[in-house]
């Protein structure tokens, strides 16, 4: 399956997709500098710069990542780090066919960037990771895989995203297979 992946990070999931041998087709990014831009360049992967300055609206922007997946063949988005919220043209132009990583245990700790913080800051015993189906409602489209990180006395945020990191690792790769299997069952038009 054809890959795009949108990042705005350091890129280690992206990373972790390609040395797995998955199919990235092109990579696209609001943080030029980023290191999963960084990575898409040293591996010769087709890489869309799209910093929102050079948008009027954030709807100019995902209609120009929706053109440049759509050219490259993208069967599948996978947002992977990425720090932007879509539009619903972006949604609607690959529905049912975009994924989002996420640091904590949906429905916990969802609809921002700083999930690790929340669970910290609340105390829980337990965090993790999950993969969803993005829709037009934030961190709220249909759970395809989770897996539970304990968070341990003296954790930090940093102590803690590495082993959030090390389940995101190992649960996007069977999100996206889970995906592959229901897209060949019912594939959608695009």
């Amino acid at each position: 399956m054809r890959l795009g992946v949108a990042v705005s990070g350091n890129g280690s999931n992206l990373r972790n997709l390609v040395e797995r041998g998955f199919e990235v087709v092109a990579v696209a990014t609001n943080r030029p500098s980023c290191g999963g831009a960084a990575f898409a360049r040293e591996r010769g992967i087709p890489l869309a710069e799209l910093p929102q300055k050079d948008f009027a609206s954030a709807r100019e922007r995902d209609l120009a990542m929706r053109d440049f997946f759509k050219g490259h063949g993208v069967e599948l988005v996978v947002d992977a780090g990425y720090d932007r919220i879509h539009t619903e043209a972006f949604v609607e132009a690959f529905r049912d066919r975009i994924v989002n990583i996420h640091p904590s245990l949906l429905p916990a700790f969802g609809g921002g960037m700083d999930a690790i913080e929340q669970a910290l800051g609340a105390g829980v015993d337990r965090t993790g990771a999950t993969v969803h189906v993005v829709t037009a409602d934030l961190d709220a489209g249909p759970i395809l895989v989770q897996e539970a990180v304990d968070v341990l006395e003296g954790d930090t945020p940093e102590t803690l995203r590495q082993r959030v990191h090390e389940a995101e690792y190992r649960i996007l790769p069977q999100a996206i297979r889970l995906m592959e299997a229901r897209l060949a069952k019912s594939p959608a038009v695009g």
